[in-house]
């Protein structure tokens, strides 16, 4: 279905509440009008794309409401299937709206322009905040693909892991001091990395595994109180 076959259900479906649509006006492929009120602009794409997002946009300098359509459906839409939240996310923080055309040329007015009102998220905010401050250097080059990360979580693990290391058993108490990790012992409790090994009770030493990885982490913690991306004279 080619963009141009997404105008008549676009149209039919804006007539049906009262608007004049007429296309191709100005730079906007679809304008309606109704008594008393601002225009609608309405962009079209057979899918959904940067390009559409960025020519709804440049379309706010001439109107309040303007929205992007494109069509779903089989072999269609795959972009919007897969990412139907951040999408809608994104346009209701651009304050555009958005209209969906099926392959039977139904059309579903999935968002209705509006200006962005942020619903504040304190819990993320200062859990962000947390992480930042509880992380000893700056280990981690911004834009790394990987997926395990020296967090100040894992930093407290491998400190206490490099203490066992060395001692081979150790009581939690003794480990928490030498470590300087107060919350060793929900680390080793919980043992998220399978590193740690209950010996007996309250006390602990470190697996095959976590002896393997230790080394990997090791190096990485030492270089943390650096950052990472090097200065080039």
């Amino acid at each position: 279905m080619p963009e141009v076959d997404l105008y008549l259900p676009i149209k039919r479906f804006l007539e049906r509440q009262g608007f004049t649509v007429k296309g191709e006006i100005g730079p906007c492929d679809v304008v309606a009008v109704r008594a008393g009120e601002g225009p609608v602009v309405v962009e079209l794409k057979e899918r959904l794309s940067l390009a559409l997002v960025l020519q709804a946009v440049d379309r706010l300098s001439m109107s309040d409401a303007v929205y992007i359509a494109f069509r779903i459906g089989k072999g269609h839409g795959a972009s919007w299937r897969s990412r139907r939240t951040p999408v809608t996310n994104l346009l209701r923080r651009l304050g555009l709206g958005l209209l969906t055309v099926s392959a039977k040329g139904q059309v579903v007015a999935v968002l209705d322009p509006a200006p962005y009102r942020p619903k504040p998220k304190a819990v993320r905010r200062l859990r962000l905040l947390k992480e930042f401050a509880d992380r000893v250097g700056d280990p981690e080059a911004g834009g790394s693909a990987s997926r395990q990360r020296l967090t100040a979580y894992r930093q407290d693990a491998v400190r206490c892991a490099q203490e066992l290391a060395v001692e081979g058993v150790l009581k939690l108490r003794a480990l928490r001091d030498r470590a300087g990790v107060p919350r060793a012992g929900s680390i080793l409790r919980d043992n998220h990395y399978g590193w740690f090994d209950r010996v007996k009770i309250g006390h602990y030493g470190l697996t095959p595994k976590g002896r393997q990885e230790l080394t990997l982490w090791s190096g990485r913690l030492s270089a943390g109180s650096e950052s990472p991306i090097k200065e080039h004279s």
